[in-house]
């Protein structure tokens, strides 16, 4: 048995700075409980943790197969702590150092398949019991909207990633900068910009590049409701992949009205998705008027310059918790060699 840590040690380095409501009041409170009691345990691993998650997930899918209300609140139980469980493995990565790329593409995989299995169990189930072909159309709208929601936050990622590494080159040495909206500080509201050095999840300081000016100002009452969320530790993407399964697989079989919360929870979902699409494209033509003060006047130049300095493409850098994965390491640092 490993020593034993401490509640507040567990709350230091396993939190996020930002995560999801959900996560912040219904699941961080009794995941960093289980992480005090399983951390001593060496047997007891992140990849563990994953496999045990899906298999809590499978008896989710079981319990919403059968149709019945008592099912489904017995479901919607187990699809709970399966979620808890997912968070503990990136919580026990993160407190013991043992984080690791299999690890993320196992997280990140099962969390999918569990999304399936559940949404199909759970709407056969009620086309089972009442032959409402409705139920069916439902099954694909979950499975369309969860897939799409984590491609794009990947493929916006990879964005980020490729505006972060040629504006590094365009400014010359230094660390990789990190975006306003990465860091834990509040955002200036207005037309005033962020700038400083921030410190990344390495403890490394790095400076700061604000391409979000031109959303700021049309949105600063969404800013401002944004820097008190963070100060509670909850991010501003409100309605993200997280709250949308918990909302199909835990509140709608609760209540008893599955398809009127799915389609609420895809609404929203689909808004909040749009409204990170129209920041991103804010921030790209920020992105391109900064390089242009710079005197990189196209995206082909900036790649040249990029490659000229050495900045190496990096495949993927994601926020784990826009994914709702939480069993990773991410990289921070540049690809200069």
């Amino acid at each position: 048995m490993a020593r034993r840590f401490t509640l507040d040690e567990i709350r230091t380095r396993t939190y996020k700075d930002r995560d999801a409501w959900w996560t912040v009041w219904l699941v961080d409170p009794l995941a960093s409980r289980l992480v005090w009691l399983v951390a001593p345990v060496r047997w007891i691993t992140p990849n563990l943790l994953t496999m045990g998650a899906f298999l809590l997930g499978l008896v989710t899918a079981f319990c919403f197969a059968q149709g019945d209300y008592k099912w489904l609140v017995a479901g919607a139980i187990f699809f709970h702590l399966s979620f808890v469980l997912d968070c503990m493995d990136g919580k026990i990565a993160r407190l013991k150092g043992t984080g690791s790329v299999f690890g993320s593409w196992l997280d990140y995989v099962f969390d999918r398949l569990r999304v399936v299995v559940c949404a199909v169990a759970l709407m056969g189930g009620q086309y089972a019991k009442t032959n409402d072909v409705h139920y069916l159309w439902v099954a694909g709208l979950v499975i369309f909207l969860d897939g799409f929601r984590y491609l794009n936050a990947l493929q916006m990622g990879k964005v980020k990633n490729d505006m972060r590494r040629r504006l590094e080159a365009a400014q010359g040495e230094g660390a990789a900068p990190m975006f306003v909206e990465e860091t834990d500080a509040e955002h200036p509201v207005g037309t005033a910009a962020a700038t400083g050095t921030a410190t990344d999840g390495t403890g490394a300081e790095r400076p700061v590049v604000d391409v979000y000016g031109d959303f700021r100002t049309k949105f600063s009452t969404f800013v401002r409701i944004r820097n008190m969320l963070v100060r509670q530790r909850i991010r501003a993407h409100l309605f993200s992949g997280i709250e949308f399964q918990m909302f199909v697989f835990i509140v709608g079989p609760l209540t008893a009205q599955i398809i009127p919360v799915t389609l609420v929870s895809g609404a929203l979902l689909t808004a909040f998705e749009l409204l990170l699409i129209y920041k991103l494209w804010t921030a790209t033509r920020s992105y391109t008027r900064q390089m242009a003060k710079m005197g990189v006047t196209s995206e082909a130049q900036a790649e040249a310059v990029a490659a000229a300095a050495g900045v190496e493409p990096v495949e993927q850098v994601v926020e784990a918790g826009q994914l709702g994965t939480d069993n990773v390491v991410l990289p921070t640092a540049s690809g200069r060699p």
